[in-house]
This record gives C-alpha cells, structure tokens and sequence, in this order.
C-alpha cells in the first residue's frame, strides 16, 4: 500500500515511526459497541477523540476511553473557563481537516491542545480514529502516548 492510500492518521503515524495497524470495517459502524466487537475488543479500547470550543477560534481535544462521558465540570474546573461546548460538526472539519467519527489526535489540520483522559493509556492496546470513515487505527496505548508527546492526562470522565 503506498502512503496516499493510507488514511491520514495512519500516514502521520508512518512518518514519525509508530508502530500501528489498519482496521477496515466491512459495514458502516453505529456505536463504540460494534466498533470494539468488529475489531475483537472492548469497548474500554476505542478511544474516542473529542473537539471542544474553549473560546472564540480556540478548540482543544479530548481524548477518552470507552463509552464514558466527559464530566464538563471536570474540564471546565481543568481548563479554568465557565463556558465552553463541543465544537460543531463543521468546526470539526475545518480545525481538524475530518468529518466527526473519524477523528483522531494525528495529521491534524491545526495543532490542538490534547487533554488525555487517564482511561486512555491503562488500556494495553486501543484503536481510534483515521480519518475516514468506518476506518480505525489499532496500535498500543504505550505507543500513542509516546507518539502524543508532552499531552496532559487528566481525570475527565463523568462518574457513573
């Protein structure tokens, strides 16, 4: 496969060196429960990318496990802001340069601030996003958070 056949994350993980693998679903994925199933995991292992609006142009992140939510009093409490949202489906696409459900934290458009739910690295191996759809990227928690760099891990799912 050359590198413009790979989707974008999985080309932004080839050119810094990380260790990963390609997942193509065979049908159209409608929840983090059938996405986990089809690629032989848990839902605990899909890591879902979130894009908030923090301020007017300024969008950060958020990385977490599974199908928990984001406690919004968390991150605002973190973030030190009153107000914030979760980015439009279009601001999605412009900061990111993907369509939501295919995000992932590499190849982005923009450089974001990423805030890392501490689920994501107790997982041994996880998959997200690639930046097209029904697409996933499988590779090893420890290895995304190397790839990741100087990200900030933090507690931000909502209690059950």
């Amino acid at each position: 496969m050359t590198q413009n056949n790979l989707p974008p994350v999985s080309r932004a993980l080839t050119e810094l060196g990380v260790p990963h693998r390609i997942f193509r679903h065979k049908t159209p994925i409608k929840s983090v429960e059938q996405a986990a199933r089809e690629r032989n995991q848990s839902p605990q292992q899909v890591v879902r990318s979130i894009v908030f609006r923090i301020g007017k142009g300024e969008y950060l992140m958020a990385l977490i496990a599974g199908t928990g939510q984001i406690s919004w009093q968390a991150l605002r409490k973190y973030l030190g802001k009153s107000r914030l949202t979760m980015a439009k489906p279009e601001e999605v696409l412009a900061v990111t340069g993907y369509v939501r459900g295919t995000v992932g934290p590499f190849g982005l458009k923009t450089p974001l601030r990423i805030l890392v739910d501490e689920s994501v690295p107790a997982q041994d191996e996880i998959s997200m996003g690639s930046g097209e759809r029904n697409v996933a990227i499988i590779m090893r928690a420890a290895d995304l958070m190397r790839a990741l760099g100087d990200v900030e891990i933090v507690p931000l799912a909502a209690e059950e």
